[in-house]
């Protein structure tokens, strides 16, 4: 059994099924993600800051917070997962989101806004899906389509990251590529540390911090303290530099 399995969300509201981690979606509320979800997090705060008035669907809900988040400024937001237990979740504990339980794939409503994030990786056609999703918004809507950067995902000297739920990873000029064969208008961002995430990385990368935490056995007790104070305000999203970006965001117009 993965280890991540042995987590599960703590403090749920009541009649509220928690959800256990699994490696396969991030979960709000297990201290041992709270680097992933506030990761994932900031994203959806900086797309509900542009989302106003908006008809917008969240593809890949997961557990629900992200939908959630683009409530606070969309017109309507509906969440659709195909997972079951994600679905029962996410509807019991987010009442201003509709929930629907299909496939990503084949869902069809009235919107004028697609959120998919972190997912187009699992899928076994992402041109299919990408015309799909411009199918949804045509002719005057928005989509926001978000990915791992493999270049710093994936282990030094390797193509892939390894994880299992991955069909195939993206380099940016391979993921703009994808998104440019669908739509006419592509920006693409990058999600960057910043603020104590980048003090961090800076201390690994030049001032050898790995050597010295481990060899003070201060490892525990650090990453006991640092990880569940890191906030989405520990990251950044901006254009430029992508092949140092963590994740990729792409915005796209028909």
């Amino acid at each position: 059994m993965p280890e991540q399995q042995l987590y599960v969300q703590r403090d749920q509201p009541e009649g509220v099924p928690p959800l256990h981690l699994t490696g396969e979606r991030t979960l709000p509320d297990v201290p041992e993600e709270n680097y992933w979800f506030r990761r994932h997090l900031v994203v959806y705060e900086w797309i509900a800051d542009r989302v106003h008035g908006r008809r917008v669907v969240d593809l890949a809900s997961g557990e629900g917070y992200g939908a959630d988040v683009l409530a606070n400024t969309a017109a309507h937001v509906i969440g659709v997962d195909a997972n079951p237990e994600a679905f029962e979740h996410a509807k019991a504990k987010y009442k201003r989101v509709e929930f629907e339980r299909t496939m990503v794939e084949i869902w069809q409503g009235d919107v004028d806004c697609v959120v998919f994030l972190q997912t187009i990786e699992h899928i076994q056609d992402p041109d299919a899906m990408l015309a799909h999703i411009r199918s949804l918004i045509e002719p005057d809507g928005v989509a926001y389509v978000s990915t791992p950067n493999v270049l710093t995902l994936a282990p030094k000297g390797e193509e892939r990251s390894g994880n299992p739920w991955h069909v195939r990873e993206y380099k940016p000029d391979e993921y703009r590529e994808l998104c440019e064969r669908h739509f006419s208008r592509v920006e693409l961002l990058g999600l960057f540390h910043a603020r104590k995430l980048r003090a961090h990385q800076v201390a690994i990368e030049h001032l050898g911090w790995d050597r010295v935490h481990q060899s003070l056995h201060l490892t525990r007790p650090f990453y006991e303290r640092f990880n569940p104070a890191i906030s989405a305000r520990d990251f950044t999203l901006r254009a430029g530099a992508l092949d140092r970006s963590l994740d990729l965001l792409a915005v796209l117009r028909p």
